[in-house]
């Protein structure tokens, strides 16, 4: 069976912030190997308002923040047939539940790849439909990966409270 890899060596070895971002992307990119069968590439700059479908997760503990996981309708449907190895017809009931599985593993993933597998918890994943909304957190660094799954944009964020 595969694993996720785990980043600079030792389980615990807690990662500088400064590491973060990309390390964020690498999750995601292992997450979506893992999981879905494919690779994600990166986009260049800043994704436009183009995500309906919005994945939240709590991290608390030694570190703190918010992941969110944003993508179109049709590129979360398109998560939810390769996940499942369903046509995309077959996994459009199931698309809410993949974006959130995703969202969780991706923070699973990044907590554990900084050195915070064992001093952090997650909530369990929210799935937000529609685009009118805006999360606000105070105080917070926010650490962004802009990417394509098959063409299709995704933006991964993390929210850290200081």
């Amino acid at each position: 069976m595969a694993s996720l890899s785990q980043a600079g060596g030792k389980t615990g070895q807690v990662v500088a912030i400064d590491d973060w971002p990309s390390i964020l992307g690498d999750a995601a990119k292992e997450v979506f190997s893992m999981m879905v069968g494919a690779e994600l590439t990166v986009a260049n700059g800043h994704l436009p308002g183009f995500a309906n479908v919005t994945g939240v997760i709590g991290i608390g503990g030694a570190l703190t923040g918010v992941l969110t996981f944003r993508c179109s309708t049709d590129c979360a449907v398109k998560i939810a047939s390769q996940m499942l190895g369903v046509p995309a017809a077959e996994a459009a009931s199931q698309y809410a539940d993949a974006v959130g599985e995703i969202c969780n593993m991706v923070a699973g993933h990044f907590k554990a790849k900084i050195g915070h597998e064992a001093t952090c918890l997650l909530s369990i994943p929210s799935v937000i439909m529609g685009k009118d909304y805006r999360v606000h957190s105070d105080r917070c660094s926010k650490i962004e990966a802009a990417m394509l799954f098959g063409g299709e944009p995704i933006s991964i964020s993390l929210d850290v409270r200081r």
